[in-house]
């Protein structure tokens, strides 16, 4: 829907009236729960925002401009490994065990093999190496905003999450658009609102919503492997509804995303390694 709505709209105002929606729809529910949070937990909810929502989002909206949707996808698909790093860096309890790497790897396989097929006729060019940065750029924003909230905001209701978190992110956005993108043709068609209130509602309201609920339920491999997974929903709608061909590339990406995800879920917590006691001083005396 993004890349549809991307022929009528620029990027970062699409970005923009879409968190806007979001936010919009969500402050009826929030509103009255908003002056409990206290000045700590609102502040460190704005910044989340900008790191959840208008750095990744604008630098990705940007970013897929100049680079195919597969090899976006592609780039992105590096989430969970940057999920598993960040989270090892901030959370004491998180260890880089096999089984978490193992998961990570077969997600990222899993998208390459989605993607195998556009991957080869895709040509590599100056803004398509800039686009491809900007959108390694926010799958590391993400993940660094996930474990934070992971770590910081299990107490805060999903839908109050969301809704300061897209209220306070639209608005760098949409202030981007008006200074860089003044110029650029807006061309509010029929497709154009449709794909904008899709990704709002179905994309925004209702997935995050769902993740902040998940988030201080599942281990961070788990969460990883969530990303993929919405990979393989959009190429099985495209096999669905658009008639899309079914290939080997495709049973055998979806089989490696589904294996990651099982791995990633169902395995039981692997513990540290145990310390080694140290040896008892004789008693002196």
């Amino acid at each position: 829907m993004a890349k549809v709505a991307l022929e009528d709209l620029p990027p970062l105002r699409l970005v923009g009236v879409r968190m806007l929606v979001a936010g919009l729809v969500l402050l009826p529910f929030s509103h009255a729960q908003g002056g409990a949070l206290g000045a700590r937990t609102l502040t460190r909810l704005v910044g989340l925002g900008a790191l959840q929502i208008s750095l990744p989002f604008g630098l990705m909206f940007v970013g897929q401009q100049w680079i195919p949707s597969s090899w976006s996808a592609l780039i992105f698909s590096t989430y969970p490994v940057w999920v598993l790093l960040v989270g090892r860096a901030l959370l004491p309890d998180q260890f880089l065990t096999p089984r978490k790497l193992l998961a990570a790897a077969l997600g990222v396989a899993g998208v390459v093999a989605l993607q195998y097929a556009q991957l080869g006729s895709a040509a590599v060019s100056g803004p398509g190496m800039v686009g491809g940065l900007l959108i390694l750029l926010s799958a590391v924003f993400c993940a660094v905003a996930n474990v934070l909230l992971k770590k910081h905001m299990g107490h805060v209701q999903p839908h109050l999450l969301v809704c300061v978190q897209t209220l306070t992110g639209a608005l760098p956005l949409l202030a981007a658009s008006l200074l860089l993108e003044a110029q650029a043709p807006a061309h509010w068609t029929p497709r154009a609102v449709f794909s904008l209130l899709w990704l709002a509602l179905g994309g925004t309201v209702m997935t995050y919503q769902l993740l902040y609920w998940l988030l201080p339920r599942i281990s961070l491999s788990a969460l990883g492997a969530m990303a993929m997974l919405d990979t393989l929903v959009a190429v099985v709608l495209g096999v669905v509804l658009l008639h899309e061909p079914l290939t080997a590339s495709v049973l055998t990406g979806g089989a490696l995303i589904l294996s990651a995800a099982a791995l990633a879920n169902l395995a039981p917590p692997e513990e540290p390694p145990a310390e080694q006691p140290k040896p008892s001083q004789p008693l002196s005396g």
